[in-house]
């Protein structure tokens, strides 16, 4: 997969003056946003965490002057750059004035829609789900020109905040042949998606972030109609988005029935029961776990009636590096790769399988997310029995806790608050997982920073690594930073390197 950052330089000339230099010295491929609020120094997020561009705390008149570059916004709190596919977004005060910024890096990506391709060019309606910041919106995007440049239909995308296509009255390059429909008020979104099919006979409709109920009506609407939908919606899962009753309709909604006693015993189950109401909006869902890591579910009225009946739905993993499907018999969540490197965990010689403990965090969250990513571990209830610790940093002082620590080997992973997306980003840095990566090439990178650490230690000079792209860097300086040291990045592009510091005191 190419990805390709638009025109980094348009969104950083918007940056105060004084911030501009530190911002362009950061790797763009890192960079997800910069969040500029007044009262706090100016921040850049990156994909691997933040890093200040200031010291000072940003002033109103800081602010102001963005906003001036920046234009008008629209209802949505919401603005662009022309010409690009940079989105800002204002935070106001109850008085109506803008006091915080987030400035969010527009991407383009060539060949993300490779793993689905052979769904997407058979016309079927496809609804998109994960959690925010994941990338629907640029799968999205990259759906759209592959419709319309590769396979030749007529599509018009709904483009309500002007993220797919990008800000002004010329649509983005990155859309290819599609068309683009702004939408000049979001309450307006449903409206404008049956206009475009009454006025525009297009063959395929694309929208971004289906989020009310009229919207969701629009969108059975269109399917109905029999032109293809291609769609985000709010929601991270199938099962997410069944329950959620202002969106359900999209996937054949759910209703109560009550069976006579006959029919009850004959199912051998309850006389109340859920069901699915009617066909799906959408013939497909695709879950995006992480980028480049897809869930497809083929059908989604058998995925949701499982779901109501309370079995897991067969999914099958597709990734942006090779495809593989689940066989139509196979467990509803694929076995782990046993290629897959996991973190020294004290597991014994020989076992692929790490057992955790839950302590203090939820161990069904815990479940879910061995599940969802599929991690080679399970969870235990016994201490003893424990290859690896997951605890809530709160209770990482308990003395139940510290006596296990200190009479074994077993590591703890910690996180703040007991959540899903805590948890799971704690595991895959602890399972030194990398979506999208051959396991080969990570389990090579992983030795190449633990030998780096050694002779770090062992020779009191700084050690640099190898040139990776960013993703591995990231991997690199987690392995690094959890072994007690610290790492530098140095030099630029394809040259881009981490340098292992060796132990305070023994430099130079």
């Amino acid at each position: 997969m190419e990805q390709e950052t638009d025109d980094l330089a348009a969104l950083l000339d918007l940056l105060p003056s004084d911030l501009r230099a530190a911002g362009a010295a950061l790797d763009p491929d890192d960079v997800v946003e910069f969040v500029l609020d007044r009262g706090r120094p100016a921040t850049a997020r990156l994909t691997g965490g933040r890093r200040e561009l200031a010291s000072t705390p940003l002033e109103q008149a800081d602010l102001d002057a963005v906003v001036e570059r920046v234009g008008a916004f629209s209802a949505d709190n919401r603005a662009g750059v022309e010409g690009t596919l940079h989105r800002i977004a204002a935070l106001r005060n109850r008085q109506g004035r803008i006091i915080g910024l987030t400035l969010r890096v527009g991407r383009a990506a060539h060949g993300i829609v490779d793993p689905i391709h052979d769904v997407v060019a058979a016309g079927e309606s496809l609804l998109l789900l994960g959690r925010p910041g994941v990338g629907k919106t640029t799968l999205l995007r990259e759906t759209a020109r592959v419709l319309a440049d590769e396979c030749d239909r007529r599509v018009v995308i709904i483009d309500t905040a002007g993220e797919i296509a990008g800000d002004g009255d010329i649509p983005h390059p990155a859309i290819g042949s599609a068309r683009r429909m702004p939408v000049a008020d979001p309450r307006q979104q449903d409206r404008v998606m049956i206009e475009a099919v009454e006025n525009h006979m297009p063959e395929v409709i694309i929208v971004d972030e289906i989020g009310t109920e009229a919207e969701a009506r629009a969108a059975r609407t269109i399917a109905e109609r029999g032109v293809q939908l291609v769609a985000t919606a709010h929601g991270h899962s199938l099962e997410n988005l069944l329950r959620n009753p202002v969106l359900d309709d999209l996937v054949g909604g759910v209703q109560t029935v009550i069976l006579g006693d006959d029919e009850a015993r004959a199912r051998g189950g309850q006389k109340t029961n859920q069901e699915r109401r009617g066909p799906p909006a959408f013939t497909v869902v695709v879950e995006i776990a992480a980028r480049g890591e897809l869930r497809l579910h083929p059908d989604t009225g058998r995925a949701v009636d499982r779901l109501l009946a309370g079995r897991a739905p067969r999914w099958e993993a597709r990734s942006a590096r090779a495809e593989t499907a689940a066989a139509p018999d196979a467990p509803a969540v694929p076995d782990p790769d046993p290629r897959t490197p996991t973190a020294a965990t004290g597991s014994p010689a020989g076992r692929g399988t790490t057992r955790l403990l839950a302590y203090g965090v939820s161990r069904e969250s815990v479940d879910r997310v061995l599940r969802t990513e599929g991690l080679p571990a399970e969870t235990v209830t016994n201490a003893e029995r424990a290859d690896m610790v997951v605890a809530l940093r709160s209770r990482a002082d308990d003395p139940r806790l510290q006596r296990l620590v200190d009479t074994s080997t077993v590591p703890v992973v910690t996180v703040k608050k007991n959540s899903t997306a805590q948890i799971r980003r704690a595991l895959a840095d602890a399972f030194n997982r990398v979506h999208g990566v051959d396991p080969e090439e990570v389990d090579a990178v992983v030795r190449e920073s633990e030998a780096a650490v050694r002779r770090a230690r062992e020779t009191g000079e700084a050690v640099p690594l190898a040139s990776r792209e960013s993703a591995l860097r990231r991997l690199q300086h987690r392995i690094v930073v959890r072994e007690g040291l610290l790492a530098e990045s140095q030099g630029s592009g394809d040259r881009r390197h981490l340098v292992v510091m060796p132990p305070a005191g023994d430099a130079g």
